[in-house]
């Protein structure tokens, strides 16, 4: 088990609304407390309200549940740059860049994941599926 874990918005989402599997797998992920950017607030909070249609007082409910279960990183201006290299090395859409460098700079040793390929190591953070099946 990694000492670091960092959560993509996507384990976010489907705490509050993944199948029961997805759920529960999101939900053991974040009892690692783990770390998610502020990024990774806005993602949800986009997916909430346009995709997932939930009210303001879930998306509130979830995302205090967030915020008291893991460490909250700020976007700055060195994770912008980092960002940029490992997009550019990488060849990965910078939003995802955006998440990896914020797991590799906050000393993180993976980043659990569903948007990108279960297992490589980008940019120093391990990636990894939690719901890749058996």
């Amino acid at each position: 088990m990694a000492n670091r874990a960092f959560l993509d918005t996507n384990v976010l989402v489907y705490k509050v609304e993944g199948e029961a599997r997805k759920s529960a797998i999101a939900e053991s992920l974040l009892a690692l407390a783990p770390c998610i950017s502020v990024q990774n607030l806005n993602e949800f909070v986009s997916v909430a309200t346009r995709k997932l249609q939930l009210d303001w007082d879930d998306i509130h409910v979830a995302l205090d549940h967030f915020c008291e279960a893991c460490e909250i990183l700020p976007v700055t201006e060195k994770v912008h740059d980092r960002a940029l290299e490992i997009a550019e090395r990488h060849k990965i859409a910078m939003y995802d860049a955006l998440v990896v460098a914020s797991a590799e700079l906050a000393g993180c040793d993976v980043l659990y994941t569903e948007d990108m390929n279960h297992g490589p190591r980008v940019g120093g953070v391990e990636v990894r599926n939690p719901f890749k099946g058996p």
